[in-house]
């Protein structure tokens, strides 16, 4: 089967939870800017801080605040949680494409790096990537993951930091589990990205998989982070 055919296909699975997060942050359709806005570049000491919520509950179960430390061949986003203990770093390079990332619970490496948002500040732009990645520590052993990212278009979303133009987007993840009982995993995600702050104002995502020769559908936790502060 076409990779991009079974990816849209096995998203079904998330109908039940992707109804749950995709109801809680709602941007107000605008027109495209005139000239493609400019993601704004890294630089040491820009920080970003997030409310991050259970989906099902909409409680805050952490503060997680995002700072660069260093800009360079590689981009290194220090990260820590409401009580200030150290969480792990995120890494990029170049700016946009990620390597390390700790967003998914346990922190990953990409080889190739992944696109982190749409390559073209426009609507209707789409990529399909296919990559490995290993669990931090893990290194000799990789596992498939195909990401297809596509971009609906320009909204203004208010957020606890404020209100932002934003470019809404998607990631729709088909992952090989380095668990052997799990399969068919699939994770989801809406974005919406503020090229002015060079990050999204906020981030909404779901996971699904099936385990061993059961056919149910087992669910992954569901969080959204918004922005409550930056610089």
């Amino acid at each position: 089967m076409n990779p991009l055919r079974r990816l849209v296909l096995s998203s079904v699975a998330l109908t039940p939870l992707g109804c749950a997060t995709a109801t809680f942050d709602k941007g107000i359709p605008i027109s495209a800017p005139k000239q493609n806005p400019i993601v704004r570049a890294p630089q040491l000491g820009q920080q970003w801080t997030y409310l991050k919520r259970d989906a099902f509950t909409s409680k805050v179960t952490d503060v997680i605040t995002e700072r660069v430390e260093i800009v360079g061949q590689r981009i290194t986003i220090a990260r820590s949680n409401q009580v200030g203990s150290t969480l792990a770093s995120e890494v990029q390079g170049p700016w946009g494409s990620i390597i390390t990332d700790p967003h998914w619970g346990r922190t990953i490496n990409f080889g190739p790096a992944i696109p982190l948002w749409p390559e073209q500040m426009q609507a209707n732009w789409s990529k399909q990537v296919s990559s490995r990645y290993s669990i931090a520590g893990y290194a000799e052993n990789s596992f498939g993951w195909q990401l297809y990212m596509y971009s609906a278009g320009w909204e203004r979303l208010k957020v606890p930091a404020g209100e932002f133009t934003c470019l809404r987007f998607q990631n729709l993840i088909n992952f090989q589990s380095d668990d052997g009982n799990k399969h068919d995993c699939i994770r989801h995600e809406v974005l919406w990205f503020a090229p002015e702050i060079g990050r999204w104002v906020a981030r909404e995502s779901s996971g699904s998989y099936m385990v061993g020769g059961i056919t149910a559908v087992e669910l992954e936790g569901s969080h959204i982070w918004q922005l409550s502060a930056w610089k």
